[in-house]
């Protein structure tokens, strides 16, 4: 084999690890599917399906406390569904960026309607991070803030 033969084959061998090891292009379609399917398992009580689209090490943070996955299933979740089967919101549209396998979303949904038969009006930012592993989305972590409207 001669030198040319070998650079050509060097470069190519190069560029065929760069290729591989890089990471895969944003995915804003999966993104916000997991987290659609996040809220509408929540509107159909499905905890369940809710919990499959949490990572095992998610925080949720939300009025200044911080729960973990199992916090949240156990108390906040339940509170959560009740809220989303009885109150209609409108969301505005997902705001997605990406850094590698790393996203992080932010919407606002305006909600008002009647809460266990009290009045709601008020407006919810969310910032929700995700991680992409073996090609599936998982949220990380939320955060929910709410003002009055």
């Amino acid at each position: 084999m001669n030198r040319r033969s070998l650079v050509i084959r060097l470069g190519l061998a190069v560029c065929l690890v760069q290729a591989a090891c890089a990471p895969a292009p944003p995915d804003e379609a999966g993104v916000t599917a997991a987290l659609e399917a996040f809220y509408a398992a929540m509107k159909t009580g499905d905890t369940a399906a809710a919990m499959r689209q949490i990572a095992p090490d998610a925080v949720f943070v939300e009025s200044g406390k911080l729960e973990t996955r199992a916090e949240y299933e156990a108390n906040h979740l339940p509170a959560d569904i009740e809220f989303e089967k009885q109150v209609t919101g409108k969301r505005a549209p997902w705001q997605v960026k990406f850094e590698d396998d790393a996203a992080w979303v932010i919407a606002t949904t305006e909600y008002e309607g009647t809460f266990d038969g009290g009045p709601v009006n008020f407006v919810s930012a969310q910032l929700a991070v995700l991680t992409r592993a073996e090609g599936n989305w998982r949220i990380r972590s939320i955060h929910w803030s709410s003002r009055r409207r």
